[in-house]
Formats: C-alpha cells, sequence, structure tokens
C-alpha cells in the first residue's frame, strides 16, 4: 500500500514547546563535527628508520636496479599525512623507468601511471 501524505503534507512544522530551535551558529558549527571527529580517530604511523644494515641492502638492490631497468619491482615507502603528523606506508609495484641520482627519486610505471618515490622513504624493495 502507497501513502501519498495528504494529510500531512500542508501542515505546519511540529515546533516544540520545551526546547527553543537551535540558532544558526550552533547548526553551522555540528555540521563539519563528524568530520572532525573521524579525523582525529584516523591513524598513522610514525616513520622508521632503518638501521645500517637495511640500508646496505636497499643500496645493493638499488644499485642491482640500476643496472637492470625495466625490471618488475614492488617497493613500500613511506608517504606524509597532508593533514596530521606520521603518515602510511604504501606498497607500489611496476616496471622500474629510471633511478633519478639528482632528486634522490625511483620512477615506476604502475598500470600506465608513473609514480615518483622519494628514495629516502624506502624501507624494502622486493624484486
Amino acid at each position: 500500500m502507497r501513502r501519498d501524505y495528504s494529510d500531512i503534507i500542508d501542515r505546519e512544522r511540529p515546533v516544540s514547546k520545551k526546547h527553543p530551535p537551535m540558532d544558526r551558529m550552533m547548526r553551522a558549527a555540528l555540521t563539519g563535527h563528524d568530520e572532525a571527529v573521524r579525523e582525529t580517530a584516523r591513524l598513522t604511523e610514525e616513520e622508521i628508520e632503518l638501521d645500517e644494515y637495511e640500508v646496505a641492502e636497499l643500496n645493493r638492490k638499488l644499485q642491482w636496479l640500476a643496472e637492470h631497468k625495466d625490471t618488475e619491482v614492488a617497493v613500500v615507502h613511506f608517504v606524509k599525512d597532508a593533514k596530521k603528523e606520521g603518515g602510511a606506508y604504501v606498497k607500489d609495484t611496476g616496471i622500474l623507468k629510471k633511478i633519478d641520482e639528482h632528486t634522490h627519486t625511483l620512477v615506476l610505471v604502475c598500470e600506465q601511471e608513473e609514480v615518483q618515490i622519494d628514495i629516502w622513504k624506502i624501507i624494502e624493495i622486493l624484486i
């Protein structure tokens, strides 16, 4: 059974006798409240500092990759959060296009899109 609400459609909006209507400033303040709570609750990670053995292993892999371009590789690296302190570790997988020693970036082609990765933010390379 479908109801057309004709019995209530032209009625005035009910007004509470107990509670006064909320003023516009309070209503405006509440509009972003849920988003602010979600943002505060969102967790970020701290950037890991590698020890000298881990750095040596990454350097060895980067050297190998410099000699073997067009190799498929997975790179785990830190991406700083734009809104709060910390960030997240991201794993990008693609074909190595180049290693730019001047800008300290590794360039991968992932699904027809170039991804530039800061070499100093890499914590793992999977060849």
